[in-house]
């Protein structure tokens, strides 16, 4: 019964030091920063692909697909703005299983979370440093973030998390886009009051200080799908589904930047990964077919790997997902070449 404090963490100040991102490095994020704010605020058309594993659990594939992904986007990036997923850690719907780098650097092994915070910082490092392409990751624990804030150019909150008060409050002092899904229940109402409740400045406890923040313009909504009181999953992708979004955002003129990002997994898909390049032509026709929508949905979230599929951990596949099942290259980077023909 109770807590156990098996150990004083090492503190961002100290990893920052350890492992600092280097001036050159913080030159190309800022200007990659930059050109997502502007995708966001309306000021540039083009399309964003926030694509990469599920988990990212293993430094070596998540690096070398993204220098697959970084060969694309140059071929595609009067178009498509690519952000990758490098996800380190994972919410359980039951708590049991992989919950990502943060807890085990190695799979294999028990939690160490002193190893997964030198590890996280030092994946992405390593992948701005070899790619130049800054990432994106999920916030399940927003004390974590001042471990990573210097080098993510993107920050997810997940299905279970958005009606927590601290997600909302944490990303009201964010710098970056963040998008908050729609809850497992499908209650689109939620989404919207957290985007809200991010947007404007706030004062609470954080990390045992009292801060104050100024509210992120940038917050904007996730769509990826729901599941009903059967269990059964439920899209919300389809073209009704983003034109109620959008007179969603209509009656809530006090939301700047709307904004809308869709998940072609999980419930949008049934978790049926294949079905993903599917959903994204559907939401690019939806698009096509209104100017609003064309404003209004701002890119695609993907879950893909090196290789197709998922598998168990003891069977050890370089570059196949340990959690949820992913899109195989070829297939993704046929998909991304799709996206800049339709955009």
């Amino acid at each position: 019964m109770g807590f156990q404090y098996v150990k004083e963490l090492i503190s961002p100040e100290e990893l920052k030091l350890k492992y600092p991102l280097a001036d050159s490095l913080k030159k190309a994020k800022a200007d990659r920063d930059h050109q997502i704010r502007e995708i966001f605020e309306g000021k540039d058309s083009r399309f964003i692909a926030i694509i990469g594993p599920c988990s990212a659990d293993n430094e070596d594939a998540v690096c070398e697909y993204i220098h697959r992904l970084a060969k694309v986007q140059e071929r595609i990036k009067d178009r498509v703005f690519i952000i990758p997923r490098i996800y380190t850690n994972k919410p359980r719907t039951t708590g049991e299983g992989y919950m990502g780098l943060v807890h085990q650097p190695d799979p294999h092994k028990k939690a160490d979370f002193e190893e997964g915070l030198h590890a996280v910082r030092k994946m992405h490092l390593r992948a701005i440093a070899e790619t130049g392409l800054s990432a994106a990751d999920e916030m399940l624990y927003p004390e974590n973030f001042p471990y990573v804030d210097d080098l993510l150019s993107y920050v997810a909150v997940g299905a279970r998390s958005v009606e927590d008060q601290q997600h909302r409050l944490t990303v009201s002092g964010m710098n970056v886009p963040v998008g908050m899904k729609n809850p497992t229940s499908g209650d689109l109402s939620v989404m919207m009051n957290s985007c809200v409740a991010a947007q404007i400045p706030h004062t609470f406890l954080y990390r045992q200080w009292e801060v104050d923040t100024t509210g992120n313009p940038l917050t904007h909504t996730i769509l990826r799908g729901a599941v009903n009181k059967h269990g059964q999953c439920t899209q919300n992708y389809h073209y009704e589904d983003l034109m109620r979004l959008l007179s969603m955002y209509e009656a809530r003129p006090m939301l700047k930047n709307p904004a809308v990002i869709i998940d072609a997994n999980h419930s949008n898909s049934n978790k049926q990964f294949a079905e993903q390049p599917r959903i994204v032509h559907e939401v690019l026709h939806s698009r096509k077919m209104n100017p609003d929508l064309q404003k209004l949905v701002k890119g695609v979230m993907v879950e893909s790997y090196l290789i197709e599929g998922t598998q168990k951990l003891e069977e050890g596949v370089y570059g196949k997902s340990i959690t949820d099942p992913c899109l195989g290259w070829e297939a993704t980077e046929q998909l991304l070449y799709t996206i800049a023909e339709h955009v």
